[in-house]
């Protein structure tokens, strides 16, 4: 990766450009989820084995619960399902606000895992997906480490494989009619970034910069001496120049980020099976059928819930 990382400073359209100062604009942490997002009780676009339910329904069931410091958000672990019903009950959150240049910090302290489990922090504006593009920051299956962050966009905008990032890009085509949806990945350089290796070191933080100009993905473990001042005091100003090398780097001279990413709402998901995570369940090291997993055993996804500590958004004021 040092290789890489050097000969990627040659590639003048692959190097970052300097960032700004931003300033802390919203806080999302405990009940501030349910004043500031909504609860999609929608079919699963990516066809899981799940039901997503109303925020009545998940308070009720407990699926999801707000303290002063931590948000849960998790799906049914204890209902046997009929096969020719709906699927087990989850939750989809997206935020009531949209944002074009910003940052995104998320400090995640557990996040779901488990054979069938797919779950997806992300940005988009579905109404116009994939023209109004999208962008993956924390997304997974089947616990396959380690994290990827992809962007998904209509044709015409692509990356460079060598950049100045840690991480390891995928492909250079950002369309979704390319390779099946894949969308032009990194997979980080932390193998703790993603599923039960997350959750045993307590988590981390995840944050995503998007500019004009660029966009970058970063991801620091919790209790790593790397941590930039500002993240995990919560300052109300941080400054992106600090923050070291990201993960993930998606520059904008072969994609204008303006012209194919619209604002967006910050999306938190939890789906089973389906597209992904049914599609490559076996090749993935899970034993058996993902639907028969999902429908007939429940005590699979106690492990299969967020617990959030917070979520701040900062812009340029």
């Amino acid at each position: 990766m040092k290789a890489a990382v050097a000969l990627s400073a040659l590639v003048t359209a692959a190097t970052p450009a300097l960032a700004a100062t931003y300033l802390m604009s919203e806080s999302f942490i405990g009940e501030g989820f349910y004043d500031n997002f909504d609860f999609q009780a929608i079919a699963d676009p990516t066809h899981g084995r799940v039901n997503y339910v109303d925020q009545a329904t998940a308070v009720a069931q407990n699926l999801t619960y707000a303290s002063s410091d931590s948000f849960i958000l998790r799906m049914d672990s204890t209902t046997v399902l009929d096969p020719a019903g709906p699927g087990r009950n989850s939750v989809r959150l997206r935020s009531k606000n949209t944002y074009t240049k910003h940052v995104a910090v998320i400090n995640l302290r557990h996040m779901p895992q488990g054979c069938g489990t797919w779950p997806a922090i992300w940005e988009t504006l579905e109404a116009t997906w994939p023209a109004g593009g999208e962008v993956d920051i924390l997304e997974g299956v089947n616990d396959v480490i380690p994290n990827a962050a992809t962007l998904h966009t209509s044709p015409g905008c692509t990356m460079p494989m060598v950049r100045e990032q840690l991480g390891a890009a995928t492909q250079p085509d950002c369309d979704t009619a390319v390779n099946g949806n894949a969308g032009c990945g990194v997979k980080f350089s932390d193998q703790t970034s993603f599923g039960p290796a997350l959750n045993a070191q307590g988590g981390g933080w995840y944050a995503l910069e998007r500019t004009d100009s660029f966009m970058k993905v970063w991801y620091w473990p919790r209790g790593s001496p790397n941590v930039p001042v500002g993240i995990a005091d919560r300052n109300a100003d941080i400054n992106t120049d600090n923050w070291g090398t990201p993960q993930a780097f998606f520059p904008g001279d072969t994609c204008n980020i303006a012209e194919y990413f619209d604002a967006h709402n910050i999306i938190i998901n939890l789906t089973l099976c389906g597209d992904w995570a049914g599609a490559t369940f076996n090749t993935n090291g899970c034993a058996g059928s993902c639907v028969d997993l999902a429908n007939n055993n429940p005590g699979a996804f106690t492990e299969a819930y967020f617990d959030i500590a917070n979520i701040d958004v900062y812009t340029v004021q």
